[in-house]
């Protein structure tokens, strides 16, 4: 009911608190006197915050940036910091670990550290091929360097998929509760069926969607916007999953946080998996969400290039009904999007892959992990048997005010071998159809470079074979050999 507050459980203690919805799990945790949980950047990028909260729908522990998540998106669920770890005065193992590794830092971010190894300690995937790799992304989201970064490795090397028969082992899948609550001029409301959330909308088409608050959260914590409404649509179970229709097609809920999307994506769409090995951190893939990263808009959205590649359909529902939005014409401008006023998107269809297709996806950051994209590209070619390109699909961020395909390019190459002249020859279309701009992040000849590097470097990776997925530890994205 309106009004009642928010309840949910930490560290082992059942809380029930009433505020501005706009208040951080950060901002709460601290004003309650546990500040073993440090804050840092309060942006999701320092990890000096990092919680453990658990996912209801999946009954999973997920490691979260408390900067970024809104006091009522717990509420019904269950919340552990670093200080409610230890039982009758032992140590976690994971703190345990710490301790015998020697692994520290300057003591401000360790707590960030010993959350990120709980949520390992708990993962039952760290077995088998990958686990290298795993484990340093597991760390991805903790950026802090200045002193016992080894050891901490050496820590979570040891307790990582550990998952002792404790108290923290075990939950069971749930669902969450429904949550309308109000402070003020301010309001939350959390539905938990697709045709209520699509009501409440219609009736307050102008009341600003949120899921996983990765972006909006910024909006909070540096902007300091405190939004008069706000509908919540990661309880609604109706847009979270991805299921695999009998045509071969993928459709993937829009609500489904990308951390899940990635697990399935591993064996389902390598080429996608690809992409969001550096997406972001763990912690901020726990909370994004696929529909979140599209409505975003942002021309340097890192998933938009590939599903435009794929030829991904979005499936906007609103009182009226669904329609189907292709991707290609999803983005009407900056930030700006297909769907009209009461609409949400509720799904995205990825159809299969044509025979002899040829697939990459790239990212060019200014650093490896945490970083927005200078240039995203996810790329397809459709080869027959002798090697001639029949189709093509060129589709890329930080090149223009939304993502695009270039078009004049992809027809370019119909008809052409799919060799390194044919690509040659085709570069001055590409450099004609992009508009790149000037900024902080690179400039128009440096973006155009690279987006003719990355075209180049795809033919190189596929010359030979259909996909090239990305070695456990590599250089570069673009990997040949």
């Amino acid at each position: 009911m309106a009004g009642c507050g928010v309840r949910f459980v930490v560290d082992g203690e059942v809380v029930a608190v009433d505020g501005p919805p706009t208040t951080t799990l950060l901002q709460w945790l601290r004003g309650s006197g546990r500040t073993g949980t440090k804050e840092g950047c309060a942006e999701g990028d320092c990890g000096a915050c990092a919680v453990a909260v658990l996912d209801r729908p999946s009954g999973r522990w997920r490691v979260v940036n408390a900067c970024l998540v809104l006091l009522p998106m717990v509420d019904g669920t269950e919340v552990v910091t670093v200080q409610g770890l230890a039982t009758g005065g032992e140590a976690h193992p994971v703190q345990a670990a710490m301790v015998d590794a020697m692994g520290s830092q300057c003591g401000y971010c360790t707590p960030g550290f010993v959350m990120t190894l709980f949520e390992a300690c708990y993962r039952a995937d760290l077995d088998g091929p990958g686990r290298a790799w795993k484990l340093d992304d597991q760390l991805s989201g903790n950026l802090c360097r200045c002193t016992g970064y080894r050891p901490i490795r050496d820590a979570l090397g040891q307790v990582a998929g550990l998952r002792p028969d404790d108290r923290f082992r075990g939950r069971e899948a749930g669902a969450l509760p429904e949550l309308a609550v109000s402070h003020g001029e301010q309001r939350f409301d959390a539905p938990v069926t697709l045709a209520e959330a699509v009501a409440r909308l219609a009736a307050a088409p102008d009341t600003r969607i949120v899921c996983g608050a990765t972006d909006l959260g910024l909006d909070v914590t540096q902007r300091h916007v405190a939004f008069p409404a706000l509908l919540s649509v990661e309880r609604v179970p109706e847009l979270r999953g991805i299921a695999v229709r009998p045509d071969g097609a993928a459709v993937i809920g829009a609500a489904t946080p990308l951390v899940d999307l990635e697990d399935w994506s591993a064996d389902g769409l390598p080429v996608l998996h690809r992409m969001l090995r550096y997406f972001g951190s763990r912690p901020i893939k726990h909370r994004a969400t696929l529909g979140g990263n599209l409505c975003n808009a942002s021309p340097i959205g890192d998933l938009a290039p590939v599903l435009l590649a794929l030829d991904a359909v979005c499936v906007a529902v609103g009182a009226e009904g669904e329609r189907e939005i292709p991707l290609g014409s999803f983005f009407t401008g900056y930030r700006q999007t297909a769907l009209r006023p009461g609409e949400l998107l509720a799904r995205v269809v990825v159809p299969p892959l044509p025979e002899r297709a040829r697939v990459g996806a790239y990212k060019v950051s200014r650093r490896r992990e945490l970083d927005i994209s200078a240039v995203a590209a996810g790329m397809r070619v459709d080869v027959d048997a002798g090697g001639v390109v029949r189709g093509a699909r060129l589709g890329y961020g930080g090149v223009a005010a939304t993502p695009v395909r270039a078009r004049a390019t992809e027809d370019a190459l119909v008809g052409r071998p799919w060799t390194e002249g044919s690509v040659a020859e085709v570069l001055p279309v590409l450099d004609g159809e992009l508009s790149p701009i000037d900024d902080h992040r690179g400039s128009a000849w440096f973006r155009r470079t690279l987006a003719r590097n990355l075209l180049v470097g795809f033919q190189a990776e596929t010359a030979e074979r259909a996909f090239l997925p990305l070695p456990d530890r590599h250089a570069g994205t673009v990997v040949v050999g």
